[in-house]
């Protein structure tokens, strides 16, 4: 008997929202099972900007650049005691446990480094002066000083499949250091996972009320009501981000935007570079590693290969080798090296 499917909530105005009857099943990349449903066209997504502006701003505007630093900081800690959660999870979505270091692990790191980054480099104060004063006039009656200090916006985070930990949590980490509550779209084919991080770093109760809020479902209304000063991300394809980019009120209000879009990767050899030399052993060890992690499912993963043609056959029995050596199957398995698309 299969347990029954998985709802993945919208968390909107601190409440957390079902799925309605837009929602779509969500397979499990490993047997093909489905393990959750997704989707909610129904939600107040004027409301959740009104409430991250108005509740969730002033909150983090209120905070200095350190103490904002120290709450990623200790959201990172709450979450890397929990990450075992995570990994387990995102077994299903085709990831090994190497994947999971690089998503779950990685995102939280990357928390860390922001938030040790804030305290290093940035002032314990809310306004940042940016340079010297420069002198306007001869007179020196004028003057003129850059700082940086919050926008009373809201920042909208759209995110891609691949990694839905690290994908969220490196967007996440800058957006409170800097002042600005968060509207995160997750990724429908691996939501489970990013709602169960949400959760858990609502659970902590780190975050100040309106901070965070969750999208499970389109946020294509929410584009319509954005201003010049929020700002909006998406990580994705190009053709995708063409379409956002050229969005009437992203363009009428002079929205920030944001897109981390299709990258094409490659790697070369170099002529001094033959069989049985420390470089070509990385060679090999690398373009390998690059199209088995996360089932070769990231943006840096390589697409191109440039060989010499003299070098190509000994390149290409290396390659076929250390490949053959790749065990492909159900990620729980500690033997398996690479898992399902």
């Amino acid at each position: 008997m299969t347990s029954p499917a998985y709802a993945v909530h919208s968390l909107v105005q601190g409440k957390w929202v079902a799925p309605d009857s837009s929602a779509r099943p969500i397979e499990s990349a490993v047997d093909g099972q489905i393990i959750a449903n997704c989707g909610n066209n129904s939600l107040d997504l004027a409301g959740m900007r009104a409430y991250a502006r108005d509740v969730g701003g002033p909150a983090l505007r209120a905070l200095s650049f350190h103490d904002r630093a120290r709450m990623v900081k200790a959201v990172a800690t709450y979450l890397n005691e929990r990450r075992d959660h995570l990994y387990d999870l995102s077994f299903n979505t085709g990831a090994t446990l190497s994947d999971h270091k690089i998503d779950v692990d990685g995102g939280i790191g990357t928390m860390f480094v922001f938030a040790s980054k804030a305290r290093r480099e940035m002032p314990d104060a809310k306004i940042w002066r940016e340079g010297v004063p420069e002198q306007l006039g001869r007179e020196g009656q004028f003057w003129g000083q850059h700082v940086l200090t919050s926008r009373p916006g809201v920042a909208v985070h759209i995110n891609a499949f691949n990694f839905p930990v690290w994908g969220m949590l490196e967007k996440l980490a800058p957006t409170l250091l800097a002042g600005m509550p968060a509207i995160v779209k997750l990724a429908t084919a691996t939501s489970y996972v990013t709602e169960a991080c949400v959760r858990m770093i609502m659970e902590s109760g780190l975050l100040p009320d309106g901070a965070l809020q969750l999208v499970s479902g389109s946020v294509s209304g929410l584009l319509d009501v954005l201003d010049c000063q929020d700002v909006l991300t998406f990580t994705g394809s190009a053709e995708t981000a063409g379409l956002l980019r050229s969005n009437k009120n992203l363009l009428d209000n002079a929205v920030t935007f944001s897109a981390e879009q299709d990258s094409l990767n490659a790697t070369l050899l170099g002529p001094d570079i033959t069989e049985g030399t420390a470089g070509f052993d990385v060679f090999v060890k690398e373009v390998v590693r690059e199209m088995t992690v996360k089932a070769g499912q990231k943006c840096t993963a390589i697409r191109r290969i440039f060989v010499p043609q003299a070098q190509l056959d000994q390149t290409i029995a290396a390659l076929s080798s250390r490949l053959g050596k790749v065990t492909i199957g159900n990620p729980r398995n500690p033997d398996v090296r690479m898992g399902a698309l």
